[in-house]
């Protein structure tokens, strides 16, 4: 049986009723919870199964162009290769993000991040061990180039994370960091000589070409665009709402710090393109 409420009346007794025992600053935040800018995005990067059919979207989009690629591929060709990039691509952060929130904070925190990836907590995404160890299984290597710097240690940790979730080509040999630098075209370039690369891999265009690594919205878009026939052929891109370098060309800063600037800044990109209400 459903119970009616008068919702007049219950709201205002609720409050009474936590000050009555002590508590006015919990009441406080029931009548107005603070708002943290990273909220919806990591709520849906952590509940939504739409989040997690992308990525399984993604690697069977992938595999179509790897098994096209497998009945084109004749004695004499160059080997085929994947090049991957690792962190919110084969690798999730959402445990990452989540104590973000429970912490409270807005923008990305490099030093808890350090603490995160020193402390093994990278599982894989889904469908990412299944597709790498098909291509594996097809004799199709797998590269992965990633931009990450935490100390000494940076591809020691970056190798670890790899081998927990057990990644395919988890060695020395397939896995390159750059640590001074978000430019992956270098090593990309290396493996293209050597091998036909089926697809690229990543969340971010950056993990695809250097030139999308610009400090204005409309640059980018245009620039990617450009590209629009690679998506889904040659490129395969996941979905991250928390960061990358998409807030570049908002802030002019991958990583910007967290000041009341950058947060208004942030609620003005989420509203440029705003409807008006008419009064």
């Amino acid at each position: 049986m459903k119970i009616k409420t008068n919702k007049n009346l219950l709201s205002p007794l609720l409050l009474s009723l936590l000050m009555l025992h002590g508590t006015p600053t919990f009441a406080e935040e029931v009548a107005s919870p603070p708002s943290n800018l990273l909220t919806a995005a990591v709520a849906w990067k952590q509940t939504a199964a739409e989040f997690e059919a992308l990525y399984y979207q993604g690697f069977n989009v992938a595999r179509m162009q790897l098994d096209r690629a497998l009945q084109a591929h004749k004695a004499g060709d160059r080997p085929l290769a994947i090049i991957s990039d690792v962190d919110d691509t084969v690798l999730s952060s959402n445990s990452y993000w989540g104590y973000m929130i429970n912490a409270d904070k807005e923008f990305f925190d490099d030093a808890a991040w350090d603490k995160w990836v020193a402390e093994n907590g990278p599982v894989a995404t889904p469908g990412a061990v299944d597709f790498l160890s098909y291509a594996q299984s097809k004799g199709v290597e797998v590269f992965y180039v990633t931009s990450r710097d935490q100390g000494e240690k940076t591809f020691e940790y970056a190798l670890a994370n790899l081998r927990k979730s057990n990644l395919p080509f988890a060695d020395e040999k397939h896995l390159t960091v750059y640590r001074e630098s978000s430019n992956k075209e270098p090593r990309q370039s290396e493996i293209a000589k050597d091998y036909d690369v089926v697809v690229m891999l990543g969340d971010n265009l950056n993990d695809f070409k250097r030139k999308y690594y610009v400090a204005d919205v409309k640059q980018r878009n245009g620039l990617m665009t450009e590209d629009k026939e690679q998506f889904g052929r040659k490129f395969i891109i996941f979905p991250n709402p928390t960061d990358g370098h998409w807030l570049k060309a908002i802030f002019g800063d991958s990583e910007p710090p967290a000041t009341p600037e950058n947060r208004a800044r942030f609620k003005a990109a989420a509203g440029s393109t705003a409807w008006q209400l008419k009064q």
